[in-house]
């Protein structure tokens, strides 16, 4: 096991404010109240860079800053690079804009039958319903929406997604997104999970939260209670980095495993984060290891100003080469692309097939080592 992987030496803990009540500390409310939110505040923490200072000034019009004190306390002050630092705090990489990026770079504008749904897939429905996360990743596929600094001016209406879901029988899964779904209200959340369990032809509901890494406080009984009773509620949390995975978020997935959550976990391959196969690795042993399965790792979406944070996808292959065979299966996420103007999320695989001949399949195992396999005899060659 690798040293940062033991959980016993996992970061927790209130750094630089120490002086708060530990009842203050993990209330979640607090925690919101007291997010990182401007420039100055930011000075008050650590030295910027000038190209931070440049990002920040830029942020208003992009997209808000915002940090909670949780999170904030992982950020290396002393270091630029900090993988975590990277994340959230801006950079004059996004005034730079590409020709190739978008403020809606995965289409969902084009497929949103209602305001706030977005009807990609046959059989399930993307439900967004909220602008406002704790923290704001500087890498936001939604920036264009979250935190309104666009003048997106994005209002959820509940009522006409809910009226379109039951309307559509093909629809049986449903995911919660936004913005962070788990901001909402225990009560205003009750009722919108309430009313989906209550369509008979949704089987699945799914929230996309990537609170439990900026504000694990916000996972409280009474929360673990509302998706026990909806359940099962499945999640897919957010994490880029080994880093992010503290002890509270470790307890904050153990008591969302205990309410009957079904955990998993999305990636997005950054460069200077994450784009090595060691980080990755270390990343998904401690994501098992707080009961969450791996699940995705994406390639950077083609957002306005992202073009500092995007690798090669060969990159993102090549991680997934290192990982497959060389730790459990379990540990293994799918690469993706969320195709460029709503195409879908298309898989991204190393070559495990050297070719098929009339007889057999050439495989090529993790370690390049080749083996065949005979075809069935009535086996017909698939065009």
């Amino acid at each position: 096991m690798h040293p940062q992987d033991n959980p016993s030496q996992w970061r927790r803990g209130q750094g630089l404010w120490a002086n708060v009540p530990a009842a203050q500390w993990n209330d979640w409310h607090w925690q919101l109240q007291n997010r990182v939110l401007t420039l100055e505040h930011l000075e008050q923490h650590l030295e910027l860079t000038p190209e931070e200072r440049a990002g920040c000034e830029h942020a208003k019009d992009k997209l808000a800053v915002a940090i909670t004190p949780h999170f904030f306390n992982l950020i290396d002050r002393d270091d630029p690079t900090c993988p975590i630092r990277l994340q959230v705090i801006p950079r004059g990489g996004e005034l730079m804009v590409s020709p190739e990026e978008r403020l809606d770079p995965v289409g969902e504008e084009t497929h949103m039958p209602v305001p706030g749904l977005v009807h990609r897939y046959p059989d399930r429905v993307l439900f967004l319903v909220t602008d406002r996360c704790a923290a704001y990743c500087r890498y936001c596929t939604r920036s264009r929406l979250v935190s309104n600094a666009q003048n997106y001016d994005f209002h959820p209406e509940f009522e006409a997604g809910l009226k379109y879901i039951a309307e559509h029988p093909e629809v049986r899964d449903v995911l919660l997104s936004g913005g962070d779904p788990l901001l909402l209200a225990d009560n205003k959340l009750d009722y919108l999970l309430g009313r989906l369990r209550a369509i008979p032809h949704v089987e699945f509901i799914r929230i996309g939260s990537r609170i439990p890494v900026f504000l694990p406080q916000r996972i409280t009984p009474a929360l673990c209670e509302i998706l026990k009773k909806h359940g099962p509620i499945w999640m897919s949390i957010h994490t880029n980095h080994p880093r992010e995975c503290t002890w509270e978020l470790k307890e904050a997935c153990d008591r969302l495993s205990f309410a009957g959550v079904p955990l998993g976990n999305q990636s997005v391959l950054l460069r200077g984060v994450n784009d090595d196969a060691e980080t990755m690795k270390s990343l998904v042993h401690r994501l098992l290891q707080m009961r969450v399965r791996p699940y995705y790792l994406y390639q950077c979406d083609l957002i306005t100003g992202s073009a500092h944070f995007r690798t090669d996808p060969r990159v993102g292959v090549e991680i997934i080469r290192a990982l497959r065979g060389h730790t459990t299966g379990y540990a293994v996420p799918q690469f993706v692309i969320d195709a460029p103007g709503g195409g879908g999320k298309v898989p991204l695989n190393p070559n495990y097939v050297k070719e098929y001949t009339e007889n057999e399949i050439v495989l090529r195992n993790f370690a390049g080592e080749l083996y065949n396999y005979p075809l069935p005899a009535s086996a017909e060659v698939l065009k």
